[in-house]
């Protein structure tokens, strides 16, 4: 059975009673604007009522075998990567790079849309790009918002495959920071993975265990402490100060120092460091020493950056 047949749930009866374009405006509101041919039919259109409605202009064809209504907001991103992984068919998975933005832990750039299928397929279909897998664990393929999609754990490990170790070590980050994934949940993937491409540089990513970072200059900065064999501290944790809650980019609790990274996305509008100057002030006034890192002093004085450190660490 197809993924279009298994999201249908309308009875018989609900068809019967109701005009056929009103049923296909419902099911499409819920499914991101997409149908496919399989639920048309469900739907109760035949193949000449759906090719009436692509002439009359009411449904848009996407692919061979999926279609857009018609009148709704243009496809959301979303709605794109349903599309694509209607198009492979039950055995399509979103996976990749797109997977990876549909989890939120990459950047989308406009590029084809990566769905993996299991078995063997020569079908190309224009903007998907297509992976071939012999088989897919069950504990990789998800279900959310009506798309077949690779774990966190699973996109990880097929980035692991084409992205450098600098894009990879971002991504892992950015998963763990967004709870998208644990260490635990890398670690299990791994272990059955054996023969994967991406094995090795996902292994050597996370191999120091947990680094939750929110940027690339906290990127910047961890590698800085790791290289110079600073005791790594606790990343992004979770304090409860004043009746607020704090989490300073970096924090050693015992020595009761922080770190925070200034990068300009998250601290160049003025509410942002207003918000910036009040953690600042919560924390040294339960006596914690803050040290601020911005890019410049990062990359160009990184001597000087960890001598401020070690010189707040005592050490």
């Amino acid at each position: 059975m197809s993924e279009g047949v298994c999201r249908y749930t309308g009875s018989r009866t609900q068809q019967n009673d109701t005009p056929p374009d009103v049923r296909l405006a419902r099911h499409a509101a819920h499914h991101h604007g997409v149908l496919s041919i399989h639920e048309l039919r469900a739907l109760g259109l035949d193949d000449n009522a759906v090719a009436v409605r692509v002439r009359s202009g009411r449904l848009h064809r996407v692919h061979r075998g999926v279609y857009s209504v018609v009148g709704r907001p243009a496809l959301t991103l979303t709605g794109r990567f349903v599309a694509a992984t209607l198009a492979c068919g039950e055995r399509g998975v979103l996976s990749h790079f797109a997977a990876a933005a549909y989890w939120g832990f990459l950047a989308w750039e406009e590029r084809a849309i990566d769905v993996t299928v299991v078995g063997t397929s020569n079908r190309r279909i224009l903007g998907v790009r297509a992976h071939r897998a012999r088989r897919l664990h069950s504990h990789d393929v998800w279900l959310r918002d009506g798309i077949r999609v690779t774990s966190p754990a699973r996109t990880l490990l097929d980035l692991a495959a084409f992205l450098p170790d600098h894009a990879l070590r971002r991504a892992a980050r950015q998963a763990q920071a967004e709870r998208r994934v644990s260490i635990r949940q890398v670690a299990e993937i791994l272990r059955r993975s054996s023969g994967h491409h991406g094995v090795g540089a996902l292994q050597a990513i996370v191999s120091d265990g947990p680094a939750p970072t929110r940027s690339e200059l906290e990127d910047l900065l961890l590698d800085l402490l790791d290289d110079a064999g600073i005791e790594r501290p606790e990343i992004n944790p979770r304090l409860r100060l004043d009746g607020r809650a704090i989490s300073p980019d970096y924090l050693w609790r015992r020595e009761r120092v922080a770190v925070e990274a200034d990068s300009r996305r998250w601290h160049d509008d003025p509410l942002t460091r207003g918000n910036d100057a009040d953690k600042q002030a919560i924390l040294e006034a339960h006596g914690y020493r803050v040290v601020r890192v911005t890019w410049g002093q990062a990359l160009a004085r990184p001597a000087q950056t960890l001598a401020r450190i070690r010189a707040a660490l005592g050490s």
